[in-house]
């Protein structure tokens, strides 16, 4: 019997305007990326871009998206926008048809404040939404992961997972966004998304803002949300967030000693 464990997918976050000034550094490094395609240039990309993309992304490592998320709204009550929002997504989805990652990530766009937390005026129409990307997703086994962002606590993403009901649906656990959003522990947050985890987007802070500070630099507890992501015995890509190559390359060494 093979005793031979599976490679961790180690990503690093990275612009799409700025791939061509990483390419060679991620190449030396054989490391994974999250591609993020921000609504301020998704419309510029054509898809001869795309395939010099996917032939250019050639050293074995694996790929995750991150979609575009601003002034979108998964969940949205109003139709135009709820249909504005979908249309991005699937434009998104188009791109995975040629780039092939492992994972797209979307955001929630759940707000308590915004819903008066009633959770159920924003679950029935992101069912909705989500069910229309999967008709598109499944047809090319990408897997579709939606992040936190403002939430406060997991159930709610968690049951929106449930109610999807997709083998290829799930969720990315952002531990920074959590430290900052949440009175709840890292720990509780891995056990509240479970099995539905495909993505971790691993970046650290000091509890008070979004700082995309490297892997030790802050308070996250980094040991306690491995040793619960081995309890849970998942397989998910781990991103690394950070805000320049310095801290990426901080964040990759220290990475390791849980990988």
């Amino acid at each position: 019997m093979s005793t031979h464990r599976k490679a961790p997918r180690v990503h690093v976050h990275v612009p799409l305007p700025e791939f061509p000034k990483f390419e060679n550094t991620l190449r030396s490094l054989g490391v994974g990326m999250e591609l993020y395609i921000g609504s301020q240039v998704i419309d510029g990309v054509t898809e001869n871009d795309l395939h010099d993309l996917a032939a250019r992304f050639d050293w074995g490592g694996t790929m995750s998206i991150h979609s575009p998320f601003m002034d979108l709204s998964p969940g949205a009550l109003d139709p135009k926008i709820g249909a504005a929002t979908l249309e991005r997504y699937l434009q998104v989805i188009s791109f995975a048809e040629i780039l092939r990652p492992d994972v797209v990530v979307f955001h929630s766009g759940y707000e308590a404040w915004k819903y008066a937390g009633k959770v159920g005026l924003w679950m029935e129409p992101s069912v909705r939404t989500w069910r229309k990307v999967m008709e598109h997703t499944e047809k090319i086994g990408v897997k579709v992961a939606v992040e936190n962002i403002v939430d406060a606590e997991p159930d709610h993403l968690s049951q929106l997972a449930d109610e999807v009901n997709h083998p290829l649906f799930g969720l990315c656990l952002d531990v920074g966004h959590r430290e900052i959003f949440s009175e709840l522990s890292v720990v509780e947050w891995a056990r509240g998304f479970g099995r539905h985890i495909f993505e971790l987007h691993l970046h650290d802070n000091l509890g008070a803002a979004d700082d995309h500070m490297p892997i030790g630099e802050g308070v996250i507890d980094f040991d306690g949300l491995f040793e619960e992501v081995a309890r849970l015995g998942i397989d998910p890509v781990y991103t690394l967030e950070a805000h320049s190559a310095e801290d990426a390359m901080v964040s990759l060494e220290r990475v390791k000693r849980y990988l």
